[in-house]
Formats: C-alpha cells, sequence, structure tokens
C-alpha cells in the first residue's frame, strides 16, 4: 500500500480546490485548444487532468498509487470525459507513449527522481509546449486565521520524519529555478487566482487525512484524538459549523 492510497476516497473532495477561472486562466494563457494533448504526471483523482479537459484534446494520467488511479477513473465517468490512466512513475514512462504540449504536475514533484524526471521531460514535452507545475493552496498572510494554529496541531500529531518530507515537497515547490537548472527547462511566468468559498468545520478537519503527513496511514490509532484536536480549535472560527477560507491556485509556466 502506497502512502497515499489512505487518502484516495477524501482527497478529490476535500483538498482547497482549483476553480474554474483557474483552467480558463491558463487556457488563455497558453492558448489552449483542442489541438493540444496534456499529460498530467502524479495526477491523484484526476483534478488537474479533468479540469483541464474542456480545454484540450487528449488526455493522460499518470500515478503510482493504484486507488489513486481508481479514483480517477470514476470521476472522469462521472464526468463524461475520456481519460487514458497509467499505473505507473513519470520517470519510467514507456518511450512509445509520445509527445505533449502540456505537462502537468501538481503537488508531486517532489515525490519524484529528479534527474530521471527531468530527462523523461525532455523526451515529453513538444517543442513550444510547455510544463506546468501547479498548486492550490490556502493563503498565509493572516486571512485565514484558523490556518497557523490548524498547521501546528497536524505537526504535533505527525510522524516527525513524514512532517520533515512534508517540509522538503512544500520547498522543491517554492524552488523551482533550482529544480531545472542544468537541464533544458526554467520558469518562465506565473499564474495565480486567487478565489473564497465556505467549508464546513469537519470537512476543514478531514482535509488533515490527505496529507501524507497526517493521513490515516501515518496516524494508526492517533486519527479520532488528531481530530478532536482540530474540530475544537476550529470551533471558535465557525459560525453555523461554517468557515471562511481563501485560497491562491497557481501553476508556474516552465519552457525550453
Amino acid at each position: 500500500m502506497g502512502r497515499f492510497a489512505s487518502t484516495a476516497s477524501t482527497y478529490e473532495h476535500l483538498r482547497p480546490p482549483y476553480p474554474r477561472a483557474f483552467f480558463h486562466s491558463v487556457a488563455q494563457k497558453l492558448d489552449l485548444s483542442e489541438r493540444c494533448a496534456l499529460i498530467d504526471l502524479g495526477t491523484g483523482p484526476g483534478l488537474l487532468a479533468l479540469g483541464f479537459a474542456p480545454h484540450v484534446g487528449r488526455i493522460v494520467g499518470v500515478d503510482p498509487e493504484p486507488a489513486m488511479i481508481e479514483t480517477a477513473r470514476r470521476a472522469a465517468a462521472r464526468a463524461g470525459q475520456a481519460l487514458t490512466l497509467i499505473e505507473g512513475k513519470a520517470e519510467t514512462l514507456a518511450s512509445d507513449i509520445g509527445t505533449f504540449d502540456i505537462v502537468t504536475i501538481g503537488r508531486a514533484l517532489h515525490w519524484m527522481d529528479r534527474d530521471a524526471t527531468l530527462a523523461r521531460l525532455d523526451q515529453l514535452v513538444t517543442p513550444g509546449g510547455a510544463i506546468l507545475i501547479c498548486a492550490s493552496f490556502s493563503v498565509t498572510d493572516g486571512r485565514n486565521p484558523w490556518l497557523e494554529g490548524y498547521n501546528e496541531i497536524r505537526r504535533r500529531w505527525s510522524p516527525a520524519k513524514l512532517w520533515e518530507e512534508a517540509g522538503k515537497g512544500t520547498r522543491t515547490h517554492r524552488d523551482l529555478p533550482a529544480f531545472f537548472r542544468g537541464s533544458a527547462f526554467a520558469p518562465t511566468d506565473l499564474i495565480a487566482v486567487e478565489t473564497g468559498h465556505m467549508v464546513s468545520l469537519q470537512d476543514l478537519a478531514q482535509r488533515t487525512l490527505t496529507y501524507s503527513s497526517s493521513s490515516p496511514e501515518a496516524l494508526g490509532d492517533n486519527v479520532e484524538a488528531m481530530l478532536r484536536d482540530v474540530e475544537a480549535h476550529l470551533a471558535s472560527f465557525s459560525h453555523d459549523g461554517m468557515i471562511a477560507e481563501t485560497i491562491v491556485s497557481t501553476a508556474e509556466i516552465v519552457k525550453r
């Protein structure tokens, strides 16, 4: 069982969402059309692949976790969207998969072997194509006043090694020039779309279980205790059981 197997059923619905405005903004910026082919590496439940589906033609999703592949397959069926899914790692994709105008990667870059991934990207991206490193997260500028305590509780209950790995992932995602240094690619532009929504206290608490460092697999018998801590913290920020959240969705554009 992979470390995201126990999160597959909730990840799709509980992580900060990518709004339609985000996909529209990226599609406009890159002049996407049905002539474009897109591959989503580390697709998880298919959030990016299916979000970009109305703006491109061929779509492929790749993920090493069978439970995530199955979740993405069900999501594509619900959406009535053709989506080719491959169980495996981005670094070891078959050479006959072809090339793509757009390669998307969500919060998965830090799980990939850097040298092997860069070599594979060099083969996957068409001339003039682009890599999109995407994320959607709660803003940290104080407009989500519940966030600092929320993350502190997650850190306190998470095994130290897994929390350190999560921090490494954040650093990798933020320092893209370092990741792509020495390769044929470099970051060229950033698209950021900010949205706000209301999320239930229960869903926000359950979201903690979608992260590898605080997943049911990581926490074991401590799941319910951590959830009680999180819910107690969130209670003072809720109104009728709902909490306001400001989210920013980003796409770092990387080109040759």
